[in-house]
């Protein structure tokens, strides 16, 4: 059995990982009428949005106990009351550090008037974990579109080097997964949900993708939706 860092390689089986229903600005303001009880997720909401797959918080510490039962985070900064110091959006940097190895991570989680108190913040925490548990390869296949991102290999006995993502790693499967929420939504969705895509996704595609990957997502943007237009 695997253990430590490369045990935080390891993919994480199916009943552990759960779905995220991620949609764009238009799907989630829709009216009720629109909406339908999800399948796949079991939650309430437009027809057409797309699932991303996602590791909760608690099968991460599961899985960060059995690869270092001394494992621990602290944030990178304190406030003037000693507690963790969030930034001006509301997001916390942390330090995790797992067998002796440290990654910086970030988390982050939307306000709202709906949320009881205190629960916006152990979301961000969540979100922190599990953001700089990606830089150690945990949840990875959460991230990577297109083929296998796990390939069996011959057990060894020599040592290996845990690969760390990096930022334009990251980015790039950032990249993939907008893309392959415009091919879902070209499949599925109708000419005019398509056409709000961008207008409704332009600034969080560009502030997740940066401008050479937004520039990528808005091409396969633009061409599919010629081909949408052609195909009508």
């Amino acid at each position: 059995m695997k253990t430590g860092l490369k045990l935080l390689r390891e993919p994480f089986p199916e009943d552990q990982i759960g779905q995220l229903p991620k949609g764009t600005k238009k799907q989630n303001e829709c009216p009720d009428n629109e909406k339908k009880n999800c399948k796949i997720c079991g939650g309430w909401h437009h027809p057409n949005i797309i699932h991303l797959k996602f590791v909760g918080h608690a099968a991460l510490t599961n899985r960060l106990l059995d690869a270092d039962i001394n494992w621990s985070w602290e944030p990178m900064a304190f406030d003037k009351d000693g507690l963790p110091a969030f930034d001006a959006s509301g997001g916390l940097w942390i330090r995790l550090t797992v067998a002796g190895q440290t990654r910086i991570g970030y988390g982050n989680a939307a306000a709202s008037q709906y949320k009881e108190v205190g629960s916006r913040e152990k979301e961000v925490i969540g979100d922190a974990l599990r953001n700089s548990a990606l830089r150690f390869g945990a949840a990875l296949s959460s991230w990577h579109k297109g083929g296998e991102l796990y390939v069996s290999e011959p057990e060894t006995s020599e040592p290996t080097e845990t690969t760390v993502m990096s930022e334009a790693e990251r980015i790039k499967a950032i990249v993939e997964i907008w893309k392959g929420k415009i091919v879902a939504l070209s499949e599925n969705g109708t000419i005019e949900s398509f056409k709000a895509f961008w207008p409704d996704t332009k600034a969080e595609i560009i502030h997740d993708c940066k401008d050479a990957g937004a520039a990528e997502v808005y091409k396969l943007f633009n061409e599919t939706y010629k081909n949408l237009i052609g195909a009508t």
